[in-house]
């Protein structure tokens, strides 16, 4: 497809811009289907203005994804530990079919890598390491 360069408004400035056809072909390899809608000095001063907030707040921010980019802080939820009783918040919503823990009773509930039963693939390994000796 032929690409040809386009003239749009800048939606902060109002002044045309060019969208170049070398623009528009590198939109379309990401597979961006919107065009842009500020120009180029615009992104730039919105960019910058971005950073300065982040420096001064010390809050990332990553785009219009809320709960994906970490824009705003994870939304917790009050809990009852299952284990010391104790009020918690936790990540998500408690349904009431399985027990929630606070951090020091789950550090205490869930089971380490070492006592993880070996799986198959261990087992052979360990017999091929040592083996069996026959009389």
């Amino acid at each position: 497809m032929a690409f040809t360069d386009k003239q749009l408004p800048c939606r902060d400035c109002e002044d045309p811009f060019t969208f170049t056809a070398g623009e528009q072909e590198f939109y379309a390899s990401k597979g961006l289907l919107n065009e842009p809608t500020r120009c180029p000095s615009c992104r730039q001063v919105r960019r910058s203005s971005r950073n300065s907030l982040e420096e001064i707040d010390g809050y990332v921010r990553y785009g219009n994804f809320v709960s994906f980019g970490g824009k705003t802080p994870r939304q917790m939820h009050p809990a009852l530990c299952a284990s010391c009783d104790q009020m918690t918040e936790v990540p998500f919503k408690p349904r009431g079919d399985r027990p929630v823990y606070c951090r020091t009773c789950y550090d205490h509930v869930r089971p380490r890598q070492e006592d993880a039963v070996p799986s198959s693939k261990d087992d052979v390994a360990s017999e091929e390491a040592s083996p069996a000796t026959t009389s």
